[in-house]
This record gives structure tokens, C-alpha cells and sequence, in this order.
């Protein structure tokens, strides 16, 4: 890998797994929305994330299915943010406002993003210790 081969040896590598998406009924731009005000039940994730129904977000879970299979083995550590985002398709922004679709791609209420960043303070921090 790129990476591995022009970092100093001693650098951590972290790979951060990517921010799911919560559309309902069509993409952004195609009639899609995120109406949700409440955290999905592990039932509603499943349902709507789902690989065998070909759900909403499949493709995050595709990419990390795949982000961990090559970096099996590697130097790189990652940070799973995918599967603890996927419960809180109330934390977008919606239509309020005269909005003519949802933004689904970004994180506007406190917490979730808060989580991410504490979990890679952890994560930095227990990397630390190890070494």
C-alpha cells in the first residue's frame, strides 16, 4: 500500500469507515427523504441496511466489507463509525425550513458526531498505551 510504504513506521494508521446515509423512498435527489425523529430500533437498521434486500446504505456496508478484508493484516487500524450511525437517521437535518429535500450526508444535532470524535480519542489513546 501507498501509505504503508511513505509513512514513517512509528506513524499510526487509522482508517475512519464512512457516515451512512438515511434516505427513504428515492435518493436526495430523487424524491428521497430522512423524516425520522426518533433513533432506528436494531429491527429498522436491519431492515433498511440491509445487503440481502439490497437496502438504502448497502454500499457502506459493501465498502467496509471490503475495507476489511485489505486491510487484513496491515499496520492500519479502523475506526468503525458505520454501524453505531446507522440507529440515528433522526440526527440530519430535514425539510423544515421551505428545504425542497432532506440533507442526508450531514450530521447537524449534538451527539452522534460528538461519539465519533470520542471514540477516536479512545481509540489514539489505547494505541498509545500498547506501544
Amino acid at each position: 500500500m501507498f501509505v504503508e510504504k511513505t509513512m514513517q513506521p512509528s506513524a499510526i494508521k487509522l482508517f475512519r469507515t464512512q457516515s451512512p446515509r438515511h434516505f427513504e423512498g428515492g435518493d436526495w435527489d430523487q424524491g428521497g427523504s430522512c423524516q425520522r425523529l426518533q433513533p432506528l430500533s436494531p429491527k429498522e437498521v436491519e431492515e433498511l441496511f440491509s445487503l440481502t434486500k439490497n437496502g438504502t446504505n448497502v454500499e457502506a456496508r459493501l465498502v467496509n466489507l471490503h475495507l476489511y478484508k485489505s486491510l487484513k493484516g496491515s499496520n492500519f487500524h479502523i475506526l468503525d463509525i458505520t454501524r453505531m450511525s446507522e440507529f440515528r437517521a433522526d440526527a440530519h437535518p430535514s425539510t423544515t425550513g421551505g428545504k425542497k429535500h432532506d440533507d442526508c450526508m450531514h450530521w447537524c444535532l449534538p451527539g452522534i458526531t460528538d461519539t465519533w470524535n470520542d471514540l477516536f480519542v479512545t481509540h489514539l489513546n489505547s494505541l498509545k498505551i500498547r506501544n
